[in-house]
């Protein structure tokens, strides 16, 4: 397929810059097989049934954008993967302004030395400090590494750091949220428990090349970011017994989904698992253990929309996405939210 078979016309205004307050306020769209139904997010637990399983991803975003100099140039890098205690994989500009041996000069006594170029603008980094000083180094002088699309021209605000980081958040090493997961509150996850919805979570870090445009113009030809994940053995027994009662696994967002797949087997079972992931999944793809999704709307013409089309059907997707638009609902990262129902096999 074409990767301009994915692409829709957004109207600016539709872009959400802030969330919704309360969160579980924000719209939730569900995209049925019979129909469209417009809802509100805290109504979740009624589209789902007693035996369900609902599966987060519980990773927690760091400041990943950082300022520095190298010499006299001005240098910004965004973290997308560890690669070893003090060492990252980095999304830099100018890029063409470094070369491998290079330092940029962050804080007193916080530096990054550039050990390779790749291309794009990426580049790896070993920093001065690693494992919990490089965190602790990041929340003094990093910024929440907010998508390009939410407009922050002086850098991101005070509340971003609470506003994008969800309320399951634990495994610190994303540096992207899983946004599905931001319209979660106490009493949401309250009342999906009275209703007898099991909870389940997994780790995948969320990299920056989530954001990153499909250039192609065939889409088998784009190359996926690896992403560490781990599945617990915990989650993966909770997920095989959910499927043996004849529960449904609901991934909450396309990271969570997008591990479980990869880990899978073809009966649909799951085992524990530890490890990079960089499935790409596209229409044509058969899902193995996933039922239902709940996602934000995505990007045209991105890997995510490609996902949720290969989940529901692309034209379903399509008129989705343009009654969304035209009714209004908020898009992207903190935007509104849909409950996808999958296509027909």
């Amino acid at each position: 397929m074409r990767t301009a078979d994915f692409d829709f016309e957004l109207p600016p205004e539709r872009i959400a810059d802030r969330p919704a307050s309360p969160r579980d306020a924000a719209r939730l769209l569900r995209i049925g097989r019979d129909a469209l139904e417009d809802r509100i997010f805290r109504e979740l637990p009624e589209l789902l049934s007693p035996g369900d399983l609902l599966v987060v991803n519980d990773t927690k975003v760091i400041p990943a954008r950082i300022e520095g100099k190298r010499g006299a140039a001005h240098i910004e890098a965004t973290l997308h993967k560890a690669e070893g205690p003090a060492v990252w994989r980095a999304f830099a500009r100018p890029a063409k302004r470094l070369k491998p041996g290079d330092v940029i000069e962050i804080a007193e006594g916080f530096q990054a030395r550039v050990l390779a170029k790749g291309e794009a603008g990426e580049v790896t980094l070993e920093f001065s400090v690693g494992g919990a000083e490089l965190i602790a180094a990041l929340g003094r002088h990093g910024q929440m590494p907010l998508p390009p699309y939410i407009p922050r021209p002086q850098g991101a605000l005070a509340a971003d750091r609470e506003d994008y980081q969800t309320i399951f958040a634990r495994s610190e090493g994303a540096v992207a949220a899983p946004t599905a997961s931001l319209h979660f509150t106490p009493a949401l996850l309250e009342a999906l428990a009275r209703r007898g919805i099991g909870m389940a979570q997994v780790t995948l870090h969320v990299g920056a090349g989530t954001f990153l445009p499909v250039k192609v113009d065939n889409i088998e030809d784009h190359r996926m970011h690896a992403e560490w994940g781990e599945i617990s053995a915990a989650t993966a027994d909770a997920v095989n017994r959910t499927k043996a009662k004849g529960g449904r696994i609901v991934a909450v967002g396309t990271t969570s989904l997008r591990l479980l797949e990869s880990v899978a087997a073809a009966d649909g079972t799951l085992v524990p698992f530890t490890g990079d992931t960089a499935i790409f999944i596209t229409p044509g793809y058969r899902f193995k253990l996933v039922d239902r999704l709940v996602t934000n709307f995505h990007l045209p013409r991105s890997t995510l929309f490609m996902l949720v089309a290969a989940f529901t059907g692309l034209e379903r997707m399509k008129r989705a996405y343009a009654h969304a638009i035209a009714s209004g609902y908020r898009f992207y990262s903190y935007g509104d939210a849909c409950f996808l129902e999958p296509e027909p096999v």
